[in-house]
């Protein structure tokens, strides 16, 4: 991530840099405010737009005044509103929605959020058709597929610029080995693929450096459920938003250094993916390889051992499940 005092020099040695606009959806919430803060800080945003149903003028009143280089505005609760914070956008992050309170689950969180996810897929499918869509809202596994059915509807989906965003997934799994392992997280490149909740979060631990980890149930258990262990902690007053801001700014920097030019910038995430099409799973989080066209190619999840296999079998059952509850949301329910 960016360290404060890096920033400040970087940030005055950008202008060489293309000029990019990043959206937040959600921008007033709990993760949407770090998320925009952490935005605000990165040399390679120029513009940053924040819509939310309410606060988000607030928000960018205060983000404006951080001496960074970029442009900040908070647009209004309208629908021209969103539809200019959208104009020319290149990145959409969208934390809209309710967060998880101690007791639900991702999925119950699926009424509020999905009408709000497919009314901010209709704006970005007018707005802005070709800019990359990351999807925070919760539950991920079935609001990708919301946004995809919206863009087909409208004509302008591309499978390339869809993203779930799991990054989350891979940071706490890194931090966790850390904590066994006493070692740099940073150091710990553990793969995660499937989903993002529950048993659809599957880490690949045979495949690090500590491959006897996969055995760990407790280990394993903690990366599919981190997000309960902070719903209960908070205790009432939310979810995940501060490490989910962290997570989500990663995905935004490394799309925007793909888009500037840089090779070989892998990032784990939830995209329409050809590995399990074939048991009708449409989309699936895998390393991935990002490009100035968004997704430049998808990895297989590669060789993996029978506990893992368990693991992966039970995560397509319930992925399959979760992604078909999205379209047929929109099916039923295609809004106005």
């Amino acid at each position: 991530m960016f360290a404060a005092s890096r920033i400040q020099t970087r940030a005055f040695s950008a202008s060489a840099r293309q000029l990019t606009k990043v959206s937040v959806l959600g921008a007033a919430g709990g993760i949407g405010q770090p998320l925009s803060l952490l935005l605000k800080l990165n040399p390679r945003v120029s513009e940053l737009a924040l819509y939310d149903i309410r606060g988000a003028p607030g928000v960018g009143a205060d983000l404006s005044h951080i001496n960074t280089k970029s442009t900040v505005k908070g647009y209004e609760p309208t629908a021209s509103g969103l539809a200019d914070a959208l104009k020319g956008s290149e990145i959409v992050l969208i934390p809209a929605g309710v967060p998880r309170k101690p007791g639900m689950t991702r999925d119950d969180l699926f009424n509020t959020n999905a009408s709000i996810v497919r009314d901010l897929a209709k704006a970005c499918a007018e707005s802005c058709p070709e800019a990359n869509i990351l999807v925070i809202s919760n539950p991920v596994n079935s609001t990708v597929p919301i946004v995809s059915e919206i863009f087909k509807k409208a004509g302008v989906y591309n499978p390339k610029r869809l993203f779930g965003v799991t990054t989350l997934d891979v940071v706490r799994a890194s931090r966790f080995v850390s904590e066994i392992k006493g070692t740099d997280p940073k150091d710990e490149n553990i793969t995660v693929v499937g989903g993002h909740s529950g048993v659809t979060i599957v880490p690949l631990f045979s495949q690090s450096k500590h491959s006897e980890l996969s055995k760990n149930e407790q280990l394993i258990h903690r990366v599919q459920f981190g997000g309960d262990e902070v719903v209960k902690a908070k205790d009432g007053a939310g979810s995940a938003t501060l490490s989910m801001a962290m997570a989500g700014a990663r995905m935004a920097e490394s799309l925007l250094r793909a888009a500037q030019g840089e090779k070989g910038v892998i990032e784990p995430t939830f995209v329409d993916s050809p590995l399990y099409k074939d048991q009708g799973i449409d989309f699936f989080a895998s390393k991935v390889e990002l490009g100035p066209n968004g997704v430049e190619k998808i990895y297989p999840v590669g060789p993996i051992d029978e506990v893992e296999q368990k693991l992966l079998d039970a995560c397509l059952v319930d992925l399959k499940k979760n992604i078909q509850k999205g379209k047929d949301f929109v099916a039923a329910n295609p809004g106005k």
